[in-house]
């Protein structure tokens, strides 16, 4: 059984020009898969499509086998994990009790037991958010905050998480630690989809990458032949080039 699949997934926002389509992937082992392509392309959409938070206009979204719109919301929360692009600003909570909002999946009661305290302290370390956790959360820096949103989905013990640009608020020592985790949570039996703008990191750190244009796959596969130089400059139409180091990773530089 795959963990992820997308069967001619389509999409559209109202009565305008389709968002997605004919989007079809699938998933079978944990691994690191970047969703990539110009803004607009619908990478923010497919990965709503993901966590079950819009239903596909045509086409299905399977985790685990079953339909993500057909499926409990919290028994889905069980299984996938989302950290969303926009990160709340308000909540007024300390960042121990917004982690702890990842086990409202497994929800027994009006009090957190000892299995959600555990997996709150494992979030909160692997994290480094040990000196944060008294802190409020609406106190915290972007970068900060990143990190706090991504305890709470680690919180949720999901087999699938889903990434929304999780750079966007981070310095580079940070970005480099998020995919260092990225590559750890993959390596310890975890499937991570990452949207990202960054193609860079997407050529050295993804297994795979699912590229996007106008709503369509254009190309899925490593990121040496899915992120090919040629390609890019097509979509992007601004030139890039290919740098092949020594110990087998791709690096990606881009303009004129």
């Amino acid at each position: 059984m795959s963990l992820l699949s997308l069967a001619g997934v389509a999409y559209r926002y109202g009565d305008g020009p389709d968002t997605l389509l004919d989007v079809t992937a699938e998933a079978t082992r944990p691994q690191v898969i970047g969703i990539a392509g110009p803004n607009g392309a619908g990478k923010s959409t497919l990965l709503d499509i993901m966590a079950g938070q819009k239903v596909p206009a045509s086409g299905t979204c399977r985790v685990h086998g079953r339909d993500t719109h057909l499926t409990g919301r919290a028994e889905l929360c069980r299984l996938i994990a989302h950290v969303p692009q926009q990160l709340p600003s308000d909540v007024p909570f300390t960042v121990e009790q917004v982690v702890l909002t990842g086990r409202t999946p497994y929800g027994r009661g009006l009090y957190e037991n000892e299995e959600d305290l555990r997996a709150a302290e494992r979030a909160i370390e692997r994290t480094g958010l040990q000196e944060f956790r008294r802190r409020r959360y609406s106190s915290l820096s972007g970068g900060e905050k990143q990190r706090v949103m991504l305890a709470a989905a680690l919180c949720q013990q999901p087999s699938i998480l889903l990434l929304d640009e999780p750079g966007a608020h981070l310095d580079p020592s940070n970005e480099a630690w998020l995919w260092t985790l990225v590559r750890e949570l993959s390596a310890g039996g975890c499937l991570v989809v990452v949207v990202t703008h960054h193609l860079a990191q997407a050529a050295q750190h993804c297994d795979r990458v699912l590229l996007l244009d106008q709503g369509r796959l254009v190309a899925d596969g490593s990121p040496a032949q899915a992120l090919h130089p040629d390609r890019l400059t097509a979509i992007f139409r601004v030139p890039f080039y290919r740098h092949d180091a020594a110990d087998g990773r791709v690096f990606l530089s881009y303009g004129h």
